[in-house]
C-alpha cells in the first residue's frame, strides 16, 4: 500500500513538473514575439517614427507660404481660390508632410524672394528661377520644372519699310556699302594719278581732279557715265575696264543679297531666333531672371511692369520680340492673343523653377524628399498635361 502511494505521489510530482515546463515555454515564446514586434527593424514603429522627425521639423502652427500671380504656374480666380501647377504640386506635399498653410500673396517675384529673406513667409512658391543672385540670400529646394526662355512674336507681317530701312541701318549692309564705296574712292584715286598729266578731265589742280576723278569713278560703277569723259592712257583705260567689269557684278550680288534678305524677312518675320533679338525692339519682365540674360548679351530691351502689359505692346506694334519663361508666355499667349502672337519653338537660356526657403530651414529636407516624390507621380504629369497640354 506504501509503495503504491509512494509510485502515485512520484506521478503526480512529475505531472506536475512537465506543466510548469509547458507554461514556461509558451511565456518565453509570447515574450520572443512580442519583443520583435517592438525592435527597431520592424516596419510598423519605423514608419511612425519618421512621420514624427518629419513634421517636428515644422513650427507648431500654420505655415505662411508666399506666392503670386503667374499663370499658369499660380492663378487666383475671382473667389480668391488658387489653382496652377506649383499650388497643386505644394497641395499634394503639404498633404503628404501632414502640415496646414495659408497662402499670401505678393505683387512680383523679387517682393517673395525679399519676403521669404525676412522670414516673413516659411516658403514661397510660384514660378521662381533659381538662380545664383537668389541663392545668396534664400535656400531653394529641388527643381521641381525645368525650362528656359522663350519669345513672343507677332504673326502679322512688319512693314516693308521697316524691313528695308532695318536692312539698310543692318551692321552687313553698311559693312559691304562701305567697301564698294572704299574701292570706288580708291579707283578714282588711281585714275587721277594715271591721267592728271594726260587728260584735261582730271587736271587742274589735286582738289579739282581728284573729285572729277572720284566722280568719274562713281559714275562707272553706277553705270551713269555719259561719256563725254574718261581716261586715255593706257593705265587709265586699263583700269577703267577692270572696275566697269567688277562693279556691275559687286551692285548685281550686292542687289540680290538686298533683295533676298527682304524678301525672307517678310515671310518669315522679323524675329525668328535669339540670334535676331540684338536688331529688333525687344521687351521683358521687368525685375525678371530674363534681364541678366539680355543684358549679358547686350541686347537692349525694354522693361515692363507685367507679361499682359508687355504682351500688349507686342499686339499694338510697339515692339518686335517679348522675351520671358516660355511656358508662362504660351500660356498667356493661348489664352490672350492666340490669333495675333506666337511663341517661337526656341528654347535657350536653360532655366530651373523651386520653392523658396529661408536660409536654414530646418524643413528643407523634409520638403526636398516629398517634392521628389511627387515629381515622379502620374499625378504630376496629368496637371502638366493639363495646363501646359503638348507645348512645354
Amino acid at each position: 500500500m506504501r509503495g503504491d502511494a509512494l509510485a502515485c505521489k512520484g506521478c503526480a510530482f512529475s505531472s506536475a513538473r512537465l506543466l510548469v515546463i509547458v507554461i514556461l515555454a509558451v511565456i518565453t515564446t509570447v515574450m520572443t514575439a512580442v519583443a520583435q514586434e517592438a525592435s527597431p527593424g520592424s516596419e510598423e514603429p519605423q514608419t511612425a517614427q519618421t512621420v514624427k522627425s518629419q513634421s517636428s521639423d515644422f513650427p507648431e502652427r500654420e505655415l505662411v507660404v508666399g506666392t503670386k500671380v503667374a499663370p499658369p504656374f499660380a492663378m487666383k480666380d475671382l473667389n480668391g481660390v488658387w489653382t496652377g501647377i506649383s499650388i497643386e504640386l505644394w497641395q499634394q506635399i503639404a498633404g503628404k508632410l501632414g502640415v496646414q498653410f495659408r497662402l499670401a500673396e505678393e505683387a512680383s517675384v523679387q517682393d517673395l524672394v525679399d519676403g521669404t529673406a525676412r522670414r516673413d513667409y516659411d516658403l514661397s512658391i510660384a514660378a521662381i528661377t533659381i538662380t545664383a543672385d537668389r541663392e545668396r540670400s534664400i535656400d531653394f529646394s529641388q527643381p521641381f520644372y525645368d525650362t528656359g526662355l522663350g519669345i513672343a512674336v507677332s504673326t502679322r507681317n512688319a512693314s516693308i519699310w521697316r524691313e528695308i530701312i532695318n536692312t539698310m541701318t543692318s551692321f552687313g549692309f553698311l559693312q559691304a556699302a562701305g567697301a564698294l564705296i572704299g574701292i570706288a574712292l580708291l579707283v578714282g584715286a588711281l585714275i587721277w594719278v594715271f591721267e592728271r598729266r594726260h587728260n584735261d578731265d582730271f587736271g587742274g589742280g589735286a582738289a579739282r581732279g581728284l573729285g572729277a576723278s572720284i566722280w568719274w569713278s562713281a559714275e562707272a560703277m553706277t553705270q551713269a557715265s555719259t561719256g563725254h569723259r574718261g581716261p586715255k592712257t593706257l593705265a587709265g583705260r586699263g583700269l577703267a575696264i577692270i572696275w566697269m567689269v567688277v562693279s556691275i557684278i559687286t551692285i548685281a550680288i550686292f542687289t540680290a543679297s538686298v533683295t533676298s534678305a527682304l524678301t525672307t524677312r517678310q515671310i518669315r518675320g522679323l524675329v525668328n531666333g535669339v540670334e535676331d533679338l540684338p536688331r529688333v525692339r525687344v521687351g521683358a519682365l521687368a525685375g525678371s531672371a530674363t534681364i541678366g540674360f539680355l543684358e549679358s548679351e547686350h541686347i537692349r530691351y525694354r522693361g515692363f511692369a507685367s507679361i499682359q502689359e508687355g504682351l500688349g505692346a507686342l499686339n499694338a506694334g510697339a515692339i518686335d520680340a517679348f522675351v520671358y519663361d516660355k511656358p508662362l508666355l504660351i500660356w498667356n499667349v493661348e489664352q490672350q492673343y492666340s490669333g495675333s502672337l506666337d511663341v517661337l519653338d526656341t528654347v535657350f537660356d536653360p532655366q530651373s523653377y523651386g520653392i523658396a526657403m529661408p536660409t536654414g530651414s530646418k524643413y528643407r529636407k523634409a520638403i526636398d524628399v516629398a517634392l521628389l516624390e511627387a515629381i515622379h507621380d502620374e499625378r504630376w504629369k496629368q496637371t502638366l498635361f493639363h495646363y501646359l497640354g503638348d507645348r512645354r
